[in-house]
């Protein structure tokens, strides 16, 4: 993606505002729950926030608090995620466990949790208003909670799951925080009801392929540019989208390869490249994309009403989040 200064631009009125709402005593907490946020990010989630309320000709300022909140709850599902993988870094800094210590991580993860709401509960939007984004935001951390344990149970389990087990696994998993993104956005601007279900519809496409080119990042994406290891989520074990048409289209020998890699901690550089070249030499890269896109067609197809600019980057951050490399 070409530098987005729009994206740019509301990453810092956002990083402002979270500023000002992680301060306190003590205060290695508010260091500790700031980390992941100081140490990068993009703040796709917020941005979508804002632009869902601006397509609908809402005010930035109305949005913001919502935009806060949804980028605290990403962080804090970031922090858990870290302590359930024990991975030590992320963003290329130490996770938050790992430079923090855990206990210190946890309620790390806690007061990000609970400043999401509280956030959102003293913001100065009508009570009817207020309410709407405390109960989407609710359940959106409930379903990506369940998302998680479906996710940790499919790695466990011996069974290949189908295409839509996946599909249900991401789409709450992932892209229940790109749903309630833009429903917030919508319910800042407006109390139409159609108008909240399309920008809710076209987050939740937009997060499954967003997810979807993840996985595929994470199969055969270049290590120089995504800092993780050639094939790390087969050696994980990692039971995405990419690796379970690999494992299906592959036969015989290829197959073998493919199976000696997946969810072998122990597995040798060479092991992985090999398992790379086959799943890339049976055309999965252009399969998976062509998967995303079709989820990023259906997201567009929720602004076909919508005109003007704030419309225009929403759909420009689609083709991004299908064409990127990391």
């Amino acid at each position: 993606m070409k530098k987005n200064h729009t994206i740019e631009k509301n990453a810092k009125f956002v990083n402002n505002y979270l500023k000002t709402k992680l301060k306190g005593n003590p205060k290695i907490l508010y260091d500790a729950a700031g980390h992941l946020i100081v140490n990068g990010g993009k703040r796709l989630r917020p941005y979508m926030v804002i632009k869902s309320c601006q397509i609908l000709g809402g005010k930035i300022s109305n949005a913001m608090p919502a935009a806060s909140a949804i980028e605290m709850v990403h962080n804090f599902t970031l922090v858990h995620d870290d302590i359930m993988d024990n991975d030590e870094m992320r963003h290329g800094v130490p996770t938050v466990h790992n430079k923090f210590g855990m206990p210190v991580a946890i309620l790390a993860g806690d007061v990000l949790f609970s400043k999401a709401f509280q956030i959102i509960s003293n913001s100065k939007l009508s009570p009817n208003a207020t309410n709407q984004l405390i109960s989407r935001l609710a359940k959106a951390c409930v379903d990506v909670c369940e998302g998680q344990l479906f996710d940790i149970k499919m790695a466990e389990s011996r069974k290949i799951p189908s295409q839509s087990e996946y599909i249900e696994m991401i789409g709450k998993k992932t892209a229940a925080l790109f749903d309630v993104s833009c429903a917030m956005g919508a319910i800042c601007a407006t109390n139409n009801l159609r108008d909240i279900r399309n920008l809710s519809s076209f987050g939740r496409n937009l997060g499954i392929a967003f997810q979807i080119t993840d996985d595929l990042i994470g199969v055969m994406g270049d290590s120089k540019i995504t800092k993780k290891p050639v094939g790390n989520d087969l050696r994980e074990g990692k039971k995405s989208l990419p690796i379970l048409m690999a494992i299906k289209a592959a036969k015989d020998k290829n197959k073998k390869i493919i199976l000696k890699a997946f969810g072998n901690k122990k597995a040798s550089k060479d092991d992985l490249k090999k398992a790379v070249e086959v799943i890339r030499a049976q055309g999965i890269e252009d399969t998976v994309r062509n998967q995303a896109e079709k989820y990023a067609e259906l997201a567009e197809k929720s602004l076909t009403k919508y005109q003007g600019s704030a419309k225009k980057e929403l759909v420009e951050l689609l083709d991004f989040v299908v064409k990127r490399s990391r």
